[in-house]
């Protein structure tokens, strides 16, 4: 397991467009092509996940099946652990009626007991790599609430830089020319929940 560090950045559209014009002409360069990201997030009944997120529990987890471009053929079950050390996550491939029963009778997590469905989260990404780092821009983000048709579109975008454990915090504030920013979306799923229509 790595631990790395991350940066997120919280901008408008056009600002947004504006940083990666500029970091195109510094050398930035596409990692691959841009896709679709749909996450389907796990909480206990009281929502502890999102609860520790606010609080800055640490050690502090998020569960999520994840799929890209619509394409549930290929599902992945992350658990994403924030701790003292750094951030990393495991990984572990799950087949479509594996994810098909989760949604319907939940996940057992060894740190929170029961989970179930929370909230889908639907994004683009594009990947790029800049020097030693990996910057992602998320935009489009939508939130749609389990067991409901409501659904919220955040107006905000965010880029998220990570970086080895080793590169100094400094650096990574130099890169972008707006202070670091807290960028959860499974959190904000929650904070923005009463504009969802």
């Amino acid at each position: 397991m790595s631990f790395r560090k991350e940066r997120k950045f919280r901008l408008t559209s056009s600002d947004a467009k504006k940083f990666r014009a500029l970091l195109l002409g510094r050398g930035m360069s596409l990692l691959h092509p841009n896709r679709k990201i749909a996450s389907q997030y796990f909480d206990t009944r009281d929502l502890q996940a999102f609860r520790d997120s606010e609080e800055g529990v640490l050690p502090r987890f998020k569960i999520r099946v994840r799929w890209y471009n619509d394409d549930q053929s290929s599902l992945s079950l992350e658990r994403k652990t924030s701790s003292v050390e750094g951030r990393f996550k495991t990984t572990k491939a799950v087949k479509a009626e594996e994810f098909a029963n989760f949604i319907r009778n939940g996940i057992v997590d060894q740190s929170y007991g029961n989970l179930i469905p929370s909230v889908c989260i639907e994004y683009r990404r594009s990947y790029f790599n800049y020097e030693d780092l990996r910057i992602t821009f998320d935009s489009d983000i939508r939130y749609r609430y389990s067991g409901s048709a409501r659904q919220f579109r955040d107006l905000e975008e965010v880029v998220e830089i990570k970086a080895p454990f080793e590169v100094p915090d400094n650096y990574l504030e130099t890169i972008v020319p707006v202070p670091s920013s807290r960028f959860s979306k499974y959190a904000r799923s929650f904070l923005h929940r009463e504009n969802a229509i």
